[in-house]
């Protein structure tokens, strides 16, 4: 029989963590490289030296509370920096239930980590900190990463659901589309006479939900940069800038998602008399998770009693990253009504109590795999 968490101890610490960088409508700011980020990781510190770990900090701000035992090592964590009026759970139960589950176990071959700038919030692509962890000699000390987080999104709560365990993390690309037409006199020019890059924008966007549904109904899109030039009420904009994203668990439907997105481009260009340029901005790929992880996970699931179903995650994580080097699984609690990186984002405290149990029962099958320490 596994051992059981303090439920006490890992609500009072998920308390006084919010409380750093804590806003007054129950949010928190805690940005990467700002004080209260700091102040943040090194409360992370304290507690992992209470729970028996040497505290290493690396190079990029990574906070890595260090086993007794030899590697390879069984790796927790998540992150503790936010976006600007963030939510007190998003990364940062994580990190507490990874402590929680060290302190319970004091195994000498379980680590904890705090990653630096997973969010991005302050420039960047974020996951900089697993980035550079996986892209370090010290990515050998690991034998498998496990990370807990809220769902950031409603699939959980609506079925009614207690845990997830997730198959995937989505991979997101983003395309920088312009459109160039003519600008000239709102009030002079006629309509049908008008090269308008801002309706040929408008008309992409009316579209991309169904467009992409042709390609994959469970992929996601967004359309949340938009520019027109020059910029006046009463000018027909003769340039407008957007910035497309595209989600999907697989390459290939990015990829097929991309080219009917490059067709329905060209064809807004030729609706409204423009020429235009698509280029590739960024791309993450996705990131499966491991199988045997995943079936340690899904035990520990079906043990708590409670509903659970297995997902793909919509949003990225350090999980991800940690996924391209070593076996990697995540889980899963609902978040209230789908809200995350935002004051108002909530689960449950019993909830947040059953993540953290099925975390270390997890943790437990996963150590009892790895070589027995020499004695």
């Amino acid at each position: 029989m596994s051992p059981s968490i303090s439920a006490e101890r890992l609500l009072r610490d998920l308390e006084a963590l919010a409380a750093i960088g804590g806003r007054s409508d129950g949010g928190v700011d805690r940005l990467a490289g700002s004080e209260a980020d700091r102040e943040g990781r090194l409360w992370v510190a304290d507690r992992m030296r209470e729970a028996g770990l040497t505290v290493q900090n690396d190079p990029v701000g990574n906070v890595v509370g260090r086993p007794p035992g030899p590697p390879p090592w069984l790796l927790l964590g998540s992150h503790t920096d936010t976006v600007p009026a963030g939510g007190r759970l998003d990364g940062a139960y994580g990190v507490v239930a990874a402590l929680e589950v060290a302190r319970v176990l004091w195994h000498p071959r379980l680590a904890v980590i705090d990653f630096a700038d997973e969010e991005g919030a302050v420039g960047g692509g974020g996951v900089t900190g697993s980035t550079a962890l996986a892209g370090s000699p010290d990515m050998a000390d690991f034998a498998a990463y496990l990370e807990l987080h809220i769902e950031q999104g409603p699939r959980l709560e609506a079925e009614g659901l207690a845990l997830g365990v997730v198959e995937a993390i989505v991979g997101i690309d983003r395309w920088d589309v312009t459109w160039v037409g003519a600008a000239n006199h709102a009030g002079t020019t006629p309509m049908e006479m008008r090269r308008d890059a801002g309706a040929a924008a408008g008309w992409l966007m009316f579209r991309l939900r169904t467009l992409l549904a042709g390609v994959d109904p469970q992929m996601v899109g967004n359309i949340g940069e938009i520019r027109l030039l020059p910029g006046a009420a009463n000018v027909v904009p003769g340039e407008a800038q957007i910035v497309v994203e595209l989600r999907a668990d697989r390459r290939a439907i990015l990829d097929s998602a991309a080219a009917v997105l490059r067709e329905a481009v060209a064809a807004a260009a030729s609706e409204f008399g423009c020429s235009f340029e698509m280029k590739q901005r960024s791309t993450i790929e996705p990131s499966p998770m491991d199988a045997g992880v995943g079936a340690i996970l899904a035990s520990a699931c079906e043990r708590s009693g409670r509903g659970w179903r297995r997902l793909v995650s919509g949003a990225g994580h350090d999980a991800g990253v940690m996924a391209r080097k070593v076996p990697a699984g995540m889980l899963f609690v609902p978040s209230r009504g789908g809200v995350s990186h935002n004051p108002a984002e909530h689960t449950d405290e019993g909830l947040v109590v059953l993540g953290c149990q099925t975390l270390l029962e997890g943790s437990v099958e996963i150590l009892s795999t790895l070589e027995k320490p020499s004695t």
